[in-house]
């Protein structure tokens, strides 16, 4: 967690974790977060829905002898639908983010989730109207799952872009808590239609904050650099750093030439595309395939460690299992997430991205074994211990998930990919996200009505993949810059284990610059001439420049070969 902030700088940047960060950072972080908790709260609000005597009169199936149900497919396309949309939303983040900009992006993704709650609250009698109305929804979260990390990763100072990133994690928990909450509140009328129309209508209440907020927060610097805006990108480095009034300011300047560096070297071999998400080229980006396959991969098994399987059929789950309350059980996993994921936002900073990860994965491992033991070997309708240790475990279950894979996933998809197909290849990532959605939404009520309990097994499998798949390929990225994580992507020696003990060039620590280095280079690039734009000129002295490569401690892209070595090598 960020240090207490002791000290606030004449020029309005607030000290954490010993970096001057701008309350302006803090804000974004704040605002676009909200794009998390509707996340949290359309993924919430169908768990208790479910349940309402009018919803399931109105768009149920069959009759029981307890009124009118839905059927097992109906009620997984009318749950799953939704990811469906997410899916599809995920995939055009990333042109509506380059298009447009970041913060449009995601002004254009609260609206069209308006336009799904809306189409929700007209449905009267057809479960196909409220699912497209779920679908539609979806598109807007989708499109939001992404630009949110992607714009406070590309925005929030390194030294607390950890935390940031997970914040959106804490309010997805925190829209699933106060989506149970409004459940447990009108459970009191769920024989009206009242009952679930004011849960979906909160939806387009909850979402305008993020709409209109996040049109005044500074634009992501490295969008604006990317296109050539480097006094807008200046600028906006400024404000995220407390220092719009002095952009000349030296941590400024440090960052700048950073993002520059790096955008030069991508710029000389063009713009990204989508096959070389997935084709590997020698552009001069390292591991992009490989960073690739890592983050949908990561995304995708995140869905599989099993969370939702308890978040978006809970109370369906334990008034199966003869709880007399479901929707209070389920509010009670509700706030155990909430609490825990408080926790996760030091965890992420404290010990980084792959000790949580692995740990977390065992630790779920564990408890799902419990949890789908106890309910295959002890009916838990008429043992009550069992009904009781199966929550206990998925208490234990969650409270690992909110501390680790819950808000970490976030942050490595957020800092893991090269801005030059970072929207693409976090499109990508999130729509695997959504995918394992999507299965388990649609997947676990014909699977439950197949295995019952013993369906938990499945995810004891997927958690001991994740874990084999965190410790042999994730690198950890814990404190460094957007660009030296792709530097340190870029050494072929360097293992994902042994990752965490590798320090940038000009750094004594990951979070202690070089002054006497960044000085250097300072004096050096007066060498560059620039153009009114404040873009470095394409004039830029060459025997310089392979000058500084050449004098490089081998933490970075060269060492003494040639440029085209270089980018071969990193390949």
């Amino acid at each position: 967690m960020p240090s207490s902030p002791d000290s606030v700088t004449s020029l309005g940047s607030i000290r954490i974790n010993g970096a001057d960060c701008g309350v302006e950072a803090l804000i974004l972080g704040v605002i676009t977060s909200l794009g998390g908790f509707l996340f949290g709260y359309d993924t919430g609000q169908i768990s208790g829905m479910l349940l309402f005597s009018d919803f399931k009169n109105r768009f149920g199936q069959e009759d029981t002898p307890e009124g009118r149900d839905f059927t097992p497919i109906i009620q997984s396309l009318l749950v799953s639908l939704m990811s469906i949309g997410t899916l599809l939303g995920a995939l055009t983040a990333s042109y509506t983010a380059d298009w447009w900009g970041r913060r449009k992006s995601l002004s254009f993704g609260v609206l069209v989730f308006m336009v799904g709650c809306i189409i929700q609250l007209t449905a009267t009698t057809s479960w196909v109207h409220i699912m497209m109305g779920r679908f539609v929804a979806g598109l807007g979260i989708g499109n939001l799952s992404v630009g949110v990390p992607m714009f406070q990763s590309e925005c929030s100072p390194r030294e607390i872009r950890g935390a940031v990133v997970a914040s959106y994690q804490l309010l997805i928990t925190f829209g699933i808590l106060v989506a149970n909450c409004v459940n447990y509140g009108v459970r009191q009328i769920e024989d009206s239609p009242s009952s679930w129309r004011i849960v979906v209508g909160l939806g387009i209440a909850f979402s305008a904050p993020l709409g209109l907020g996040v049109l005044l927060v500074p634009e992501s610097p490295r969008w604006l650099a990317a296109r050539s805006r480097w006094d807008d990108a200046r600028t906006s480095m400024a404000r995220l750093r407390g220092m719009k009034d002095d952009p000349k300011h030296h941590l400024v300047e440090d960052d700048m030439r950073e993002m520059r560096e790096v955008l030069e070297k991508e710029r000389s071999v063009g713009v990204g595309t989508w096959g070389e998400c997935f084709i590997p080229r020698k552009n001069g980006v390292p591991k992009q395939v490989y960073r690739t396959i890592l983050g949908v991969t990561i995304h995708f098994l995140q869905q599989w460690t099993g969370v939702n399987y308890f978040f978006y059929y809970g109370a369906t789950i334990f008034q199966s299992a003869g709880i007399d309350d479901p929707i209070r059980t389920q509010l009670i996993l509700g706030a155990i997430n909430v609490a825990m994921t408080f926790f996760g936002l030091y965890v992420v900073e404290r010990f980084g991205r792959r000790g949580p990860l692995l740990v977390g994965a065992l630790w779920q491992a564990a408890w799902m074994a419990v949890f789908a033991a106890i309910g295959t070997a002890l009916n838990p309708e008429t043992n009550s211990v069992s009904g009781v240790v199966m929550i206990v475990a998925a208490a234990m279950f969650i409270a690992s998930f909110a501390m680790s894979w819950g808000p970490i996933c976030w942050v490595v998809i957020g800092e893991s990919f090269p801005l030059r197909t970072r929207a693409k290849q976090a499109s990508l990532a999130t729509a695997g996200n959504w995918l394992g959605n999507f299965m388990i939404s649609f997947l676990t009520p014909l699977a439950t009505a197949g295995i019952s309990y013993s369906y938990g097994f499945v995810f004891v499998g997927t958690n001991l993949a994740a874990a084999f798949v965190v410790y042999f390929f994730l690198y950890e990225s814990v404190s460094l810059s957007l660009e030296n994580v792709d530097i340190m992507y870029s050494q072929p020696e360097l293992k994902p284990w042994s990752s965490r003990k590798w320090i940038p060039e000009g750094y004594t620590t990951r979070l202690q610059r070089d002054d006497e280095h960044f000085r250097r280079r300072a004096e050096e690039d007066g060498q560059t001439t620039a153009v009114p734009s404040g873009r470095p000129s394409r004039a830029v002295d060459e025997a310089g420049l392979e000058k500084k490569r050449s004098g490089s401690s081998g933490n970075g892209y060269a060492g003494t070969e040639s440029r085209e070595e270089t980018i071969n090598r990193a390949v």
